[in-house]
């Protein structure tokens, strides 16, 4: 059996986080742990690709990261105007850059890197 890898974002907020990748991406809830009551796992389905989000109200935002997501997207530049209203921040414009991708750089509610990538 192939190895699969997911990503999982451990948040102390996971209503907000869950609300900024569904109406950003269109996001889908398509598990939870557990079935009834307080969520400790969601995993989201954005297009073909699975996210995690682990409810975790003692971890600290603001520390260090060493994980980017990248999700690519039909359209980086209609994407990046919705980011800030739905608690996101834009760390800068998009760029077309040399090997095919127009990228820009934002962060989720919970301050996670994520990279909107479109080829072009």
């Amino acid at each position: 059996m192939p190895a699969t890898i997911q990503p999982m974002l451990i948040t102390p907020d996971l209503d907000r986080l869950v609300a900024f990748y569904t109406e950003l991406f269109g996001a889908q809830e398509s598990d939870r742990v557990p079935d009834e009551g307080p969520v400790f796992f969601l995993n989201l389905r954005i297009e073909d690709s699975d996210l995690g989000i682990v409810a975790d109200k003692s971890v600290e935002l603001g520390v260090p990261q060493r994980s980017l997501l990248s999700v690519t997207v039909a359209s980086v530049d209609d994407l990046l105007t919705r980011v800030e209203a739905l608690g996101g921040t834009v760390r800068g414009p998009a760029n077309d850059m040399p090997w095919g991708q127009r990228v820009a750089h934002i962060q989720d509610p919970d301050g996670n890197a994520v990279n909107l990538v479109q080829p072009i």
